[in-house]
C-alpha cells in the first residue's frame, strides 16, 4: 500500500480520456502548464521585492541625518562655553480683534 504501481497510472490515464475526450486532455495540460509558469513567475517576483525592500532597510539603518546648521558650525569650532545670557522675552503687541480693526477703517 503506497506506491504507485504502473496498472494504477494506466488506469487512471483511462479515466481522463473517458471523462475528457481524447482532444481536451492537451489543451487541458497546455492550459495547466501555463499556470504553473504564471505562478512560478509571481513566486519569483515577490521573493525580489522582499530582497529589494530587505536591502533597501539595510541600506537606511545606515544612514544618519545631518546635524542642524548650528550644531554643525559649533561641532567645527569645538567645544564651547554655554551661554548665560538670560532670555530676553519679545516686546509684545498689543492684541487687536480683528472685527474692531475693520469697524476702524
Amino acid at each position: 500500500m503506497g506506491a504507485l504501481k504502473p496498472w494504477h497510472i494506466a488506469i487512471l490515464v483511462v479515466v481522463l480520456i473517458l471523462l475528457f475526450g481524447a482532444k481536451r486532455l492537451p489543451d487541458a495540460a497546455r492550459s495547466l502548464g501555463r499556470s504553473l509558469r504564471i505562478i512560478k513567475a509571481e513566486t519569483k517576483s515577490l521573493q525580489d521585492d522582499d530582497r529589494d525592500l530587505a536591502e533597501k532597510a539595510d541600506a537606511q539603518a545606515g544612514y544618519q541625518p545631518l546635524p542642524p546648521q548650528g550644531a554643525q558650525q559649533a561641532y567645527q569650532a569645538g567645544p564651547q562655553q554655554p551661554q548665560t545670557a538670560p532670555y530676553q522675552a519679545a516686546p509684545q503687541q498689543p492684541v487687536v480683534d480683528p472685527v474692531q480693526r475693520v469697524r476702524d477703517n
